[in-house]
């Protein structure tokens, strides 16, 4: 009769449970891969085609018998055999901190080839798993995926011999807010791999949705020992559940594993692969009695006296290191043992993405040479792009031989971490040019082209070792320069028109020189009128310098000349030492001279090595990095917190950049820019030292990590970009000389502890001396995809071309999104090309989804307007920053009075 009463308030609440949860779904997205057309299942959940979300791969329908039941599923595989990504792009905004992706994947010889395949799988850029369906078929993968992005890449990877990879469903299911936090970590590097999800006492199959609202399938218990003396247990009671996070459901907590008659009971789970493993023991007091028993796991104790109280649930978590088997036990103290779920998961680490300069610029670089080159995602992870090479999620490798590149542009410049680059046969012209930021490079490879010039950028790359220049149409003198470079062991300059005589610091044992195929091109001083003015293409050579070993007969003759020789050497010696002497005495009465005249321009204070040192505690905390070089957060004497940008151009080009940026820093003070507290220029130092401000970056704000913690509300955003135009204008009406900035973007524009927002990096900003010049022509310097398209074809620099940049940033805080993506269709790869004909159009469906809904039109009309005008091609359409200032105040004004009259 009892057992009766149980099973019928048992379905009653069974049956409210499913009424509750019927519609609570929010967030569920089904995909019925290969599928065709949407369908509700019997628990009422959605499942749509997969169509929209890939956009390659075969599609085909299964009929396979299962036990005694037919099952029919539809499956999308992919044939190709390159080695190429195929892949989902999983939508996760508005989604919780973490979501659950379950995916199945089911052959069972549907091409009648009777070979399972085998595969990798991998989420975002960490290779998750691989399937072998000759081993299980189907196959089913289960993650806890921390979300830091609107989209996540959902990839099958082919491996060698592995067959066409092949997929039945993808699921993805919100979790609760901060749920599985002691696993995943507070840090968006880790994700979980389902092993086991027990429902303890419960042996009647699996149990989901809706009885768990967030559709986690809790398996049928097993593996358990002694099996003859344990016993499930059923009792319904209500818990609160607010002590667990993960939230449980009540029908897992109902049931339990109950010890009777015996000390110890025990759960042995086997492991797929020895790794880490987060796991989660659930007790609920569903007993008159409150237990108490210990709890080993591995046979390591892990709660030495653990009590289940009457009518309570709670959670013990645990982390095992290095583990490939899993042994669970309960030894009794008072009373019966019990356990209601269980929970393990492999800890799998998620890889550093590459920094979003690198892929913004391998992308422009992509988009230059007009090919699809298939880089999508994160260049390094989970596998490397083709013609990339990677440590870690550094870029140091690109090889783009044999492609029509035409020029060297700008943003190879970024691609800071570059050891090798491979740009032979690629059709580049005239001299060599932007490549002098990369400081790490060692292999150069610019041969079989039609370059002209060396450049003066290739002394700057102070690591390089090999620099192959053979067969293009570099003429004149070799630089001197080049012999500055210490690694270098190896410089071929085959097949050119370069004549003269070589450096003599290119002249050492370590460096292996080629030079055939030159007019006239070697170490000797003599004249070149019996040379060929047109020398024979030839094989290319070593040229090698060895010393010959004497023979008797001219024995005489040599000591004689060594005689001569050290005689001459000792002159060639004084010369030299009285040269380096004279050289070192005029670059330290330069650098002095400089100093005391830096030390006259207001700068705040002026720093010595040392304290620089000290101030930074040796350099300890990066907390920015550039082409320029990296910036650490220091504390001064006084206890104030600065950033300290340290350059790492030591030339003396880089050193009259770095004098120019303290001049310029020296002579403007605004609240809306970064304020120079001081610089160091000691012993070829350079280093600059700002106000610090604790805020970030707007970029970090925007669409980095900070944005997943509070997102920018409407009128913060317009009072951010106010507080910016404020800063331009003042660098461009308000300052004489007139000041363009140059690098106007995301990143540099930081903020204060109370969002306050200033305008910082001022390394490649320009002064415009003459007033009435309308432009300043130079090298065309910047970030992908905010330079100013006129500037980019014309190389004449105007304040319009900080506007565009500027314009660029507005489009960020009205999208909520990078200036330049691979992701999405091809026409929203570029923020402006897709922005501009939905604003103009006065669309807004394209603003940042987390402002919807909390924006007057008038206000977002009137940034949108002046953010299309400002990112116009023509610069003579644009507005200048005074006009884009006076609009953005007035939508920044509308803005306020409609939260007031909201009372928002």
């Amino acid at each position: 009769m009892e057992l009766k009463v149980f099973l019928v308030v048992f379905i009653l609440f069974s049956a409210q449970s499913i009424n509750v949860f019927c519609n609570n779904h929010d967030g569920f997205l089904s995909l019925s891969c290969g599928g065709t057309k949407d369908y509700t299942d019997s628990s009422n959940i959605s499942w749509v085609s997969d169509s929209e979300y890939i956009s390659t791969g075969n599609t085909t329908t299964i009929n396979y018998i299962e036990g005694t039941s037919s099952t029919t599923v539809s499956v999308r595989f992919f044939p190709d055999s390159d080695q190429s990504r195929k892949c989902y792009k999983l939508p996760l905004k508005n989604v919780s901190s973490v979501v659950l992706i379950r995916a199945q994947f089911v052959y069972k010889n549907y091409d009648r080839l009777g070979k399972a395949p085998a595969f990798s799988v991998s989420l975002g850029t960490a290779i998750t798993s691989t399937v072998n369906l000759s081993t299980s078929d189907p196959w089913n993968e289960e993650f806890l995926w921390p979300v830091n992005k609107d989209t996540l890449s959902f990839c099958l990877h082919s491996i060698p011999d592995g067959g066409s990879p092949v997929i039945s469903s993808i699921e993805i299911r919100p979790l609760p807010q901060g749920a599985y936090q002691n696993g995943i970590g507070e840090f968006p590097n880790k994700s979980l791999r389902k092993s086991y999800r027990i429902n303890s006492g419960y042996t009647n199959g699996s149990l989901r949705y809706p009885l768990d609202p967030y559709d986690r399938i809790w398996d049928a218990d097993q593996n358990y020992t002694p099996f003859h003396v344990s016993s499930g247990f059923n009792k319904l009671l209500r818990f609160n559940l607010s002590s667990l996070s993960e939230n449980p459901p009540a029908a897992v907590l109902q049931t339990a594993r109950v010890l009777a008659r015996r000390d110890v009971l025990t759960y042995n789970l086997a492991l797929d692969t020895l790794g880490d493993y987060h796991i989660v023991l659930y007790f609920a007091g569903i007993l008159p009695v409150s237990p108490s028993f210990e709890v080993l796991i591995n046979g390591i104790i892990a709660e030495s006296d653990y009590t289940v109280k009457m009518s309570e649930a709670s959670a013990l978590y645990s982390t095992q290191k290095r583990i490939k088997s899993l042994n669970i036990t309960l030894k009794s103290i008072n009373f019966y043992p019990q356990i209601n779920g269980i929970e393990v998961y492999e800890i799998v680490e998620i890889p550093l993405e590459s920094s979003s300069t690198t892929v913004s610029a391998l992308q422009v670089i992509e988009q230059s040479t007009g090919l699809d080159l298939g880089w999508e995602d994160d260049p390094c992870s989970p596998k490397s792009w083709d013609h990339i090479g990677c440590e870690g999620s550094l870029v140091t490798s690109l090889e783009l031989s044999d492609i029509n590149l035409r020029a060297i542009i700008p943003t190879f410049g970024d691609l800071l971490d570059l050891k090798t680059l491979d740009l032979h046969n690629t059709s580049l012209a005239g001299e060599i040019q932007n490549l002098g930021s990369l400081q790490n490079l060692e292999k150069l490879n610019l041969s079989f082209n039609q370059i002209t010039s060396f450049g003066t950028e290739l002394d700057n790359l102070f690591s390089l070792q090999i620099l192959d220049l053979q067969n293009n149409s570099l003429e004149g003198a070799v630089p001197d320069g080049l012999g500055e470079l210490e690694d270098l062991h190896l410089l071929n300059l085959e097949n050119n028109k370069l004549q003269g005589s070589l450096p003599q610091s290119l002249n050492r044992e370590s460096l292996e020189v080629r030079t055939s195929g030159n007019p006239c091109l070697s170490f000797s001083t003599m004249s070149c009128n019996d040379v060929s003015s047109n020398p024979s293409i030839e094989t290319p050579q070593v040229t090698i310098f060895t010393k010959k070993k004497p023979n008797k007969s001219n024995h005489i003759a040599i000591i004689l000349g060594a005689a001569a020789g050290t005689i001459l050497a000792l002159l060639v010696i004084s010369l030299s030492v009285f040269l380096y002497t004279k050289k070192q005495n005029t670059e330290v009465t330069y650098t002095d001279r400089t100093a005391i005249e830096m030390r006259n321009w207001n700068a705040a204070r002026v720093f010595s090595y040392k304290e620089i040192k000290s101030a930074t505690n040796n350099f300890k905390e990066v907390i920015g990095r550039g082409s320029f070089g990296s910036v650490y957060l220091g504390k001064l004497s006084d206890g104030k917190p600065v950033a300290v940008k340290v350059r790492f151009d030591k030339t003396q080009l880089g050193a009259d950049s770095f004098i120019n940026e303290v001049y310029l820093l020296s002579q403007i003070r605004h609240q809306n820019l970064v304020c120079l507290e001081g610089f160091c220029y000691e012993s070829k130092q350079q280093i600059l030292v700002y106000e610090y401000l604790p805020g970030g970056s707007l970029a970090e704000h925007l669409y980095g990590l900070n944005s997943q913690k509070v997102s920018l509300s409407w009128v913060r955003r317009l009072k951010i970009a106010v507080d910016a135009a404020k800063g331009l204008d003042y660098l461009h009406n308000g300052n004489e000389p007139r000041i363009i900035h140059r690098d106007v973007k995301c990143s540099n524009i930081l903020l204060d502890k109370d969002m306050n927002a200033k305008v910082c990096d001022f390394g490649l900003s320009k002064q415009v001396m003459q007033a009435d010049a309308s432009h300043v022509t130079t090298v065309v310097k910047g970030t992908a995809g905010y330079l100013d398209p006129e500037y980019y074809s014309t190389q004449q620099l105007t304040e319009k071309s900080d506007v565009y940049s500027f314009g660029v940033v507005l489009l960020e805080l009205i999208c909520g999104r990078e200036p330049l993506r691979h992701s999405g269709t091809p026409d929203s790869f570029n923020l402006v090309l897709w922005a501009k004909p939905y604003l103009q159009a006065g669309a807004f469906e394209i603003v940042d989804d987390s402002i919807k809904g909390t924006f007057d039109v008038e206000s977002m009309r009137k940034a949108a307007t002046v953010a299309v005008r400002s990112v116009e091609r023509d610069a003579a359409q644009r507005p200048n920053i005074a006009e884009v200032l006076a609009e953005l105040k007035e939508a920044y004004n509308i803005q306020l009075s409609y939260l007031a009259a909201c009372d928002m």
